[in-house]
C-alpha cells in the first residue's frame, strides 16, 4: 500500500468527522504557497474514500476559493465539470454545502449556472440550516452569472427571507441588497458565511 501523502494526513487528523481538524493551517498554506500539484492533489481528495478527508478538502477549497490566487483560477478552469458533477453526486452535508458556496466562483457559462439553480432549489427544504444557507448563497451567485434567474430567485429570498434561523434572515437580507441595491433595507450588516461553528448548533 502505498504511503499517504503529507495532504492527505494532514486532512486525515481531527477528533471525529466533523471536527475542523488542520483545515485552516492547510489552506493558510496553499493560500500562501499555491503550488500546482498540491492545489491537483486537493481536487483528488474531495474524492477520497475517506469521508473525513473528503470533507475537509471541500472546505479547504471553499475557504481558498474565497480569495482565489491566479493558481487557483486555473484550477476551477481545469476541474469545473469534475466540481459540477461532485455537486451533483455529494451525500455528505459538509461537503454539499461548501460546494455551494463554491460554486459562485466558478468560470461558469449560464446554462451551467441555471443547471446549477436547478439542483440548489431543493436544498431550501433540508433540514440543516447551514445547507439551506448555503443553498441561498448558491442561488444568489447563479442569477449574478445568469440574469434571466434573477426573478425567480428573488422571489425565493423575498421569501425565504420571513422564516428560518436568524442566520438565513441576515443571509437573505444581505442578498437581497446586493441584487436590489436601489431597494431600502433596514439593515445592511454583512452576516458570517456559514461555516462548521454554524452546524454544531444546526440540525445536520
Amino acid at each position: 500500500m502505498p504511503k499517504p501523502s503529507i495532504l492527505w494526513t494532514e486532512l486525515a487528523a481531527g477528533q471525529y468527522a466533523m471536527s475542523a481538524g488542520r483545515v485552516q493551517p492547510v489552506a493558510d498554506a496553499l493560500m500562501e504557497a499555491p503550488r500546482t500539484a498540491d492545489l491537483n492533489e486537493l481536487i483528488t481528495l474531495l474524492f477520497d474514500d475517506n469521508p473525513s478527508v473528503a470533507m475537509r478538502a471541500a472546505d479547504v477549497l471553499e475557504r481558498i476559493s474565497a480569495r482565489p490566487s491566479p493558481a487557483v483560477t486555473r484550477l476551477f478552469a481545469r476541474n469545473k465539470a469534475a466540481l459540477l458533477g461532485l455537486l451533483m453526486e455529494a451525500t455528505i452535508k459538509k461537503t454539499r454545502w461548501n460546494l455551494a458556496l463554491i460554486m459562485g466562483r466558478l468560470p461558469l457559462t449560464r446554462p451551467e449556472a441555471r443547471r446549477v439553480a436547478v439542483f440548489l432549489e431543493p436544498w431550501l427544504d433540508d433540514p440543516s440550516s447551514v445547507i439551506k444557507t448555503a443553498a441561498l448563497q448558491g442561488l444568489a451567485d447563479m442569477a449574478r452569472i445568469d440574469p434571466s434567474l434573477l426573478p425567480s430567485v428573488l422571489d425565493t429570498l423575498h421569501i425565504r427571507g420571513r422564516s428560518g434561523t436568524p442566520a438565513m434572515r441576515a443571509r437573505t437580507r444581505h442578498l437581497l441588497a446586493a441584487l436590489e441595491p436601489d431597494r431600502p433595507a433596514k439593515s445592511r450588516r454583512p452576516p458570517a458565511s456559514p461555516t462548521l461553528a454554524d452546524s454544531q448548533t444546526d440540525t445536520l
